[in-house]
């Protein structure tokens, strides 16, 4: 028999009202039984059903669930959303500044803004931090435990970091440098609005989420053409050396210098959408000051929130999805299969609860969750090295820490400033080469990962240094692209 679906796919793709989701499970049952229809062909009919119920009324199969639909779970677009104003509080709650020295003004007035407002429970500032839209980038912010601000998520849903290593001596990429490049070269795809022709067969697309709004249903062949690329700005995909200094239980290697491949991406255009289309949403819906006007939040016991939630988690699994992609290809290049892989998200919002046993959102723009034993990777730049850490759970940053070096010079200061020439000189001294990029992330535009790294002591223990040599970023694009971490 096939698959049967079951009461939580329905939920998923909109049926909330306990009759119909019984009639509607068992006219798929029947349907399915008697092969006239698959269950991903129901699924489609359902979803179509649900945004206009009217349409499908006098249909000899679905008229009767059409007819249910209106009458027992109306519409959810035709009921009426409401508009809030809000004030900021007038004093902020405390919070931890890590290595302020390093943070410039704009990012530390922007963290002052979110802190006051009237959902702000808690919140820290990392090293890296600077600014960005709304909440600073390295900006970590605890709210209520009802309420999401997608642009304290960030544009770059569920941005992240994945590494693999293997166990493979670090020389490697010295006597095969030319056909490690050429991996880089045939398996990655970079670009704002790149395809990606060659992805694997992926369970990606199995999640019935992807059924479960409007919104999600029109971005998904979107989605399916970018499986397995990756994006402009500060995205990389490179080969380098993980040195481990000391045999822990955590990366389960003897102590050594491995061969290993790093890489830097997100949810592509599909969380791009998500993020700018809820954020545009959060703004209608929660009228702030205009100093605040893009910490608008979603409260998720309504319909938007809870969409933008299940976009956004959508959207981690994607992002995850997309690194994998890379991975696989390249672990199939080389012959050989991982003996280690470290990877986590930096732009994205947890259900958590504080020391206290306060229940939050926690939302973490361009910050690394370092939970007690959790384990992470910091990058430096093209020509810094990057960091395998372990979280120390502190409750003073909100089991955070950094989630890159943090940006010196603005983009357009440095387009304006840099030239190829030094850049190029100043990798050759490296012994870094690079494939693609441009300037505005050129390695001087970072600040000193080391300084950054060691502000934060307190927050991570440092497992192993990762030292990029072989770097593979999208080519010069002045065109605006993911710029949010």
């Amino acid at each position: 028999m096939a698959k049967q679906l079951n009461n939580n796919e329905l939920r998923a793709i909109g049926f909330y009202e306990s009759d119909v989701l019984k009639s509607a499970g068992k006219l798929a049952k029947n349907l399915i039984k008697q092969k006239e229809f698959t269950k991903e062909e129901l699924l489609a009919w359902y979803a179509k059903i649900l945004e206009n119920p009217q349409d499908f009324t006098d249909h000899e199969v679905f008229g009767g669930i059409a007819q249910a639909i209106q009458v027992k779970q109306p519409a959810k677009k035709t009921q009426k959303k409401q508009t809030s104003q809000y004030e900021l509080k007038q004093d902020k709650p405390a919070y931890k500044v890590y290595g302020p020295e390093q943070i410039e003004a704009g990012a530390l007035q922007q963290m002052d803004t979110a802190m006051k407002l009237p959902v702000a429970v808690a919140g820290s500032l990392m090293p890296d931090a600077h600014h960005g839209y709304g909440l600073p980038i390295g900006g970590v912010l605890a709210t209520t435990a009802n309420t999401v601000i997608p642009f304290a998520v960030g544009v770059d849903i569920a941005c992240r970091m994945c590494m693999s290593v293997f166990d493979i001596e670090a020389h490697y990429i010295a006597h095969k440098d030319h056909l490690l490049k050429s991996y880089l070269q045939n398996n990655t795809v970079f670009g704002l609005d790149t395809k990606n022709m060659n992805s694997l067969p992926d369970d990606i697309f199995d999640n019935p989420n992807w059924k479960a709004t409007s919104v999600i249903r029109g971005l998904r062949q979107k989605a399916e053409a970018q499986l397995g690329s990756s994006g402009t700005g500060n995205h990389f995909v490179e080969w380098g050396i993980l040195e481990i200094t000391e045999e822990t239980k955590e990366l389960r290697l003897p102590k050594g210098k491995y061969l290993a491949l790093l890489s830097h991406s997100g949810s592509r255009g599909f969380g791009a959408n998500i993020a700018n289309h809820y954020s545009k949403l959060a703004m209608e819906r929660t009228k702030l000051p205009r100093e605040a006007q893009h910490l608008a939040w979603l409260d998720l016991n309504t319909e938007e929130g809870q969409e933008y939630w299940i976009g956004m988690n959508l959207a981690g699994e994607y992002a995850s999805a997309n690194h994998h992609q890379i991975h696989r290809k390249m672990a199939k290049a080389l012959g050989v299969k991982p003996s280690l892989v470290v990877e986590n998200h930096h732009n994205f919002a947890w259900k958590e609860t504080l020391a206290d046993g306060t229940p939050v959102i926690v939302h973490r723009k361009g910050a690394t969750p370092a939970g007690k034993g959790v384990l992470g990777i910091i990058p430096g730049s093209s020509a810094q090295p990057g960091f395998v850490v372990k979280g120390k759970g502190n409750p003073f940053s909100i089991n955070s820490a950094s989630h890159g070096a943090g940006r010196l010079m603005s983009r357009s200061k440095a387009l304006n400033s840099l030239n190829k020439k030094e850049v190029r000189e100043f990798l050759a001294e490296k012994g870094v080469t690079l494939i693609g990029g441009d300037l505005d992330e050129a390695p001087m535009v970072y600040k000193d990962i080391h300084a950054v790294i060691a502000a934060q002591a307190d927050l991570v223990e440092v497992l192993g240094n990762f030292t990029p040599k072989i770097v593979r970023m999208a080519d010069p694009d002045r065109r605006k692209g993911c710029r949010e971490d």
